[in-house]
């Protein structure tokens, strides 16, 4: 049985205060789930969750990584620098990385496989808009954003990677993808990697992602290829955030 992880992202969101209080909350109330959890934190605050975290069973991570290892390319943090600070996870090919971006899937591969080298674990996002879910495109959607990983990588490197499909309309919207609609595209993905490697399949945690809360996240990781979520707005409040950790 695979076991859950809760993962939470901050986004653009945080100050050092605030954090300090949010970071020690989660913390202490996470040490008694059987559940795994994290948080993304924006790239300022790593040093701080890494002094806050350290000794806990909560891991942490940052939103987005270079898929260079080092060079003339201001502004972008490697993944050797991530693993200074202790990283765990990285997201890799959030929606909103690819939307107002422009990050392509070549990209995210790219990101994926430097991360991985760098003993990182990659978070893969994937995810339809709202124009591709009525057009009847997910699973095409979903598929090729997959494959481009796979085709980098290939199918073994998902055996230390975490996915997490994250349907575009549902993230900050309020709407929620019905259980049995996650479901479906989840076991879409776990198919699409058993028809390579169906142990590697078998293991893959892929977690849920869009607008996540305390009263429909048990239903949710109800559903048997649902291995737990991506938290956004929850992930700010303690209280939510850990109330969704029970319900994994």
């Amino acid at each position: 049985m695979r076991t859950k992880l809760v993962a939470g992202n901050w986004k653009m969101h945080g100050s050092l205060q605030a954090n300090q209080a949010l970071l020690a909350r989660v913390k202490d109330g996470a040490a008694g789930f059987k559940c795994l959890s994290a948080v993304c934190v924006p790239f300022p605050y790593l040093a701080q969750a890494q002094s806050v975290l350290a000794g806990s069973k909560m891991a942490w991570g940052a939103q987005n990584v270079s898929e260079h290892a080092q060079g003339a390319y201001t502004g972008e943090v490697a993944a050797a620098m991530l693993v200074e600070f202790s990283c765990r996870y990285v997201l890799v090919g959030h929606s909103e990385r690819r939307a107002l971006y422009g990050e392509s899937d070549a990209a995210v591969a790219a990101k994926f496989a430097a991360a991985l080298q760098a003993g990182l674990t990659p978070i893969l996002c994937v995810g339809e808009t709202l124009a591709e879910r009525e057009a009847g495109i997910t699973g095409e959607v979903v598929t090729r954003q997959l494959d481009a990983v796979i085709a980098g990588s290939g199918v073994a490197a998902l055996g230390r990677a975490v996915l997490a499909y994250e349907p575009v309309w549902a993230i900050g919207t309020g709407q929620t993808a019905s259980p049995q609609q996650a479901q479906d595209v989840h076991a879409l993905i776990r198919r699409r990697v058993a028809g390579s490697d169906a142990g590697v399949a078998r293991g893959l945690q892929i977690l849920y992602g869009g607008s996540v809360k305390p009263g429909n996240a048990r239903e949710l990781f109800a559903m048997p290829d649902i291995d737990g979520g991506l938290i956004g707005g929850a992930s700010l409040a303690a209280e939510d955030f850990l109330a969704i950790c029970a319900a994994a």
